[in-house]
This record gives structure tokens, C-alpha cells and sequence, in this order.
């Protein structure tokens, strides 16, 4: 198998040198550029077209979620990794609405970041334990289903298929694409579209949606 490219976008100097050195001693991996700016990472990730970006989300000038949304407006292949050293539930939700893979902390240990950016590069957006439970946490105000109903969210458990389909359809993909993003088949999506919408108590994809972005 040949390395993952990957390029790596921090703000933080020594951080960035240091995570720099750890992946490039890892033979799965090739670091083929870092940048400290939002702006420059853009134009490094357009012109070097990695795999996969290691993207910090709090960064001045250009953040983590501008750049993750200019890298997809570009419709580049890479697949973009989110790190960060909060644990934020509505940045979590815009990172998955803006089509990123994986949710990091920098907390990590070393040998647990890597095998999970290897694990993002598998074709799925890989979300642990602990970023499901936020995504599943209650809310101050519940928004409402087109019935007027209001999902009870201290009674919500989605599974992590059920949180990635969840933010996939928020962007407006359809079961196929769904599908195709998830490696997973029509029907399974179909499942999982089902389940949501028991859960939340909604009616439609679209109720979906607008359950998401109101939650976000």
C-alpha cells in the first residue's frame, strides 16, 4: 500500500513541527507540505492535491471551517481531518455539515491519532464514542418537525452511522450519494433514514435538514 500524502494545516508553530516529525517517522505516511496559514494551506492543498488534510479549526484570518469550506468548494479529493483542542458540539456539527472525515483532539495520544487518520482514509467519515454522545447531548431549545412536534432529545441515541447519514443528508446528498460516501448500500441508507426520522419524531429528509442546522 503506498503512503498517504497528507498535509498538515496549524497555526501553532512548534505544534505543527512536532506532528510534522511524528507522521513523517510513520512509514504509512508522507508529509508533503505544512503551512501555518489558512489561506496558504488552500493554495498547498489545491496545488499538491494530498490524500488527506490535518486541518486545526481554530486559526486566524482564514479558520479551520473557511478552509474546510473552500477545499470542498474546490471539489478537491482529498479527505479532510479536523484537529482541534476543544470538544465543541456546534463545531462538530459544521465540520460534518462542511463534508469533513474525522473529528480529532489534540489530546490524543500519538499512536491512537495515527491509526485513526489511517482509519479516515478508508472511504467513511469516522466519528469515536465520544463525538457521537455530544451529537446525541440535549439541547435548550428542541427546534421542531414540520407536524410541530418536537423531537425529545434526552431520549435521542444515534449510532455513528446514524450521525454520519444525519450530516450527509444535511448537505443535501441523496440516499445514493449517501451511499456512495459511506461504502454502505441504498437500503442500509434507507434503514438509517428510517431510524432518524422514528427518533427525531420528523416526517421527511427534509425536516432532517432543518432538525440539523437548527441544532447546530
Amino acid at each position: 500500500m503506498s503512503a498517504v500524502r497528507l498535509l498538515v494545516i496549524d497555526d501553532h508553530p512548534m505544534f505543527r513541527r512536532g506532528l510534522v516529525t511524528l507522521l513523517a517517522g510513520n512509514s504509512r505516511f508522507e508529509v508533503v507540505g505544512e503551512s501555518g496559514s489558512g489561506r496558504e494551506g488552500v493554495e498547498m492543498a489545491r496545488r499538491l492535491h494530498p490524500d488527506l488534510v490535518l486541518l486545526d479549526w481554530h486559526m486566524p484570518r482564514l479558520s479551520g471551517m473557511q478552509v474546510l469550506d473552500e477545499i470542498r468548494q474546490l471539489e478537491l479529493a482529498c479527505r479532510v481531518v479536523v484537529f482541534t483542542a476543544s470538544l465543541d458540539r456546534s463545531e462538530l456539527l459544521q465540520a460534518l455539515a462542511l463534508g469533513c472525515n474525522g473529528y480529532a483532539l489534540k489530546d490524543m495520544e500519538p499512536s491512537r491519532l495515527q491509526a485513526y487518520l489511517l482509519q479516515c482514509c478508508e472511504g467513511t467519515v469516522v466519528l469515536k464514542d465520544q463525538m457521537v454522545a455530544l451529537l446525541a447531548q440535549p439541547q435548550p431549545t428542541p427546534p421542531t418537525s414540520a407536524a410541530g412536534l418536537a423531537a425529545p432529545l434526552h431520549q435521542i441515541e444515534l449510532t455513528t452511522r446514524e450521525a454520519q447519514t444525519l450530516a450527509l443528508i444535511a448537505r443535501g446528498l441523496s440516499n445514493k450519494l449517501v451511499a456512495r460516501e459511506l461504502g454502505i448500500s441504498d437500503g442500509t441508507v434507507k434503514i438509517y433514514v428510517k431510524n432518524l426520522l422514528r427518533k427525531l419524531r420528523l416526517r421527511s429528509r427534509l425536516d432532517l435538514a432543518a432538525w440539523f442546522h437548527q441544532s447546530s
